[in-house]
């Protein structure tokens, strides 16, 4: 064969260990052995270009052999035909990879690309931040499940205008961590939120009527203006909530924490808070007609102006037993408790005139 100093030529190579420069389209250039070409992936195309089996074209004066393709990512090939790792790239550049790796019929980098990727699915599925729109979405499949989902944060606020009053209605979002989320507005009829976390979580003038929040954190929750009608709160840790105007007719907090809660105005008529903590609690201006507040600690609470009709002579019996050998005067007109030491009896005035009269410590008349 003529050999022309302007032109490739065509060459078979031997088969010997020896260095191969390697030149692509546009001028990348690479240097390498025959036996990491080869030893990898035997029955690739390019394992088949250099067993000298097949014909190469060859720059005579410089020794370089020319291949028609981009030589972008051949160092990623050459780094997969030493070491078996497949690199960490982009998705985009994946995808380039990928055609290269099918080109050279790398069969094995194929298979580690894909296996690489679909890793990186799995695992974006798992970290994933569900957004207000996947909710909705997803809300609305009637058997849709959030198993181990992490809510933290997502406003679902007014969602009830945006799916009709159903929205939410029977769901189950037990153990779920629900904390900072804004259910404000939303319709949450008879929804089950026990053990769920929903710390600093807002339910601004939701309907949450029926709903369970058996044994729930809700730490700081934002419950003003909502209807909690006959919802289950017992066990719950509603330390620091504001449930102010909330209506809370017919609810349980039997041992549920409500210490230094705002209950300023909030509807209580025939509430269970049978063992609750209401330490520190504010209950200014509240209704507790007919509530229950056998074992409640009403210790530091601020009871001015509450409504205690038909609750007035248990709550008094119940802070005679709690207190031991100190009575306490209440004052009718501000409703404040204030120590009296070693008196064997105390006066009360209910708002409606009657004159109650304690004989004892422990409330037996």
């Amino acid at each position: 064969m003529m050999k022309d100093n302007s032109i490739s030529s065509l060459i078979r190579l031997n088969i010997v260990n020896y260095a191969v420069r390697i030149i692509f389209t546009g001028g990348k250039k690479f240097c390498t052995t025959i036996d990491t070409l080869t030893q990898r992936e035997p029955d690739s195309m390019l394992a088949a270009m250099f067993s000298g089996r097949h014909t190469v074209s060859e720059d005579p004066d410089k020794g370089y052999v020319f291949i028609d393709r981009d030589g972008k990512h051949f160092r990623h090939i050459l780094n997969w035909l030493r070491d078996g790792v497949v690199p960490t790239l982009a998705d985009a550049e994946y995808s380039e990879l990928m055609r290269e790796a099918v080109y050279y019929q790398l069969l094995g980098l194929v298979e580690g690309i894909n296996s690489v990727l679909t890793k990186r699915r799995e695992g974006d599925e798992l970290d994933a931040e569900l957004t207000r729109a996947d909710i909705i979405k997803c809300i609305q499949y009637n058997k849709v499940k959030f198993r181990g989902i992490n809510f933290s944060g997502l406003d679902l606020s007014k969602l009830a205008s945006l799916l009709g009053s159903k929205f939410l209605e029977g769901f189950l979002l037990l153990s779920y961590d629900l904390s900072y989320v804004d259910f404000s507005y939303a319709c949450l009829k008879n929804v089950f939120f026990s053990r769920a976390n929903l710390q600093c979580a807002k339910f601004r003038d939701a309907d949450a009527e029926g709903s369970i929040f058996h044994n729930a954190t809700l730490r700081e929750c934002e419950f003003t203006g909502a209807n909690l009608r006959g919802a289950l709160l017992a066990g719950a840790n509603l330390k620091s909530a504001n449930l102010q105007d909330a209506c809370l007719v017919d609810c349980s907090f039997c041992g549920a924490d409500l210490s230094s809660a705002h209950l300023q105005t909030a509807d209580l008529t025939n509430a269970n808070l049978e063992g609750a903590n209401l330490e520190g609690a504010n209950l200014k201006g509240a209704k507790l007609n007919n509530a229950n507040l056998k074992g409640a600690n009403l210790q530091r609470a601020y009871l001015r102006h509450v409504n205690l009709q038909n609750t007035i002579l248990n709550l008094l019996k119940q802070l005679f037993a709690s207190f031991g050998e100190h009575l306490l005067f209440f004052k009718p007109t501000a409703f404040q408790f204030l120590e009296k030491k070693k008196e064997r009896s105390v006066d009360v005035t209910a708002d409606n005139g009657e004159h109650l009269n304690m004989c004892n410590i422990h409330g037996e008349c």
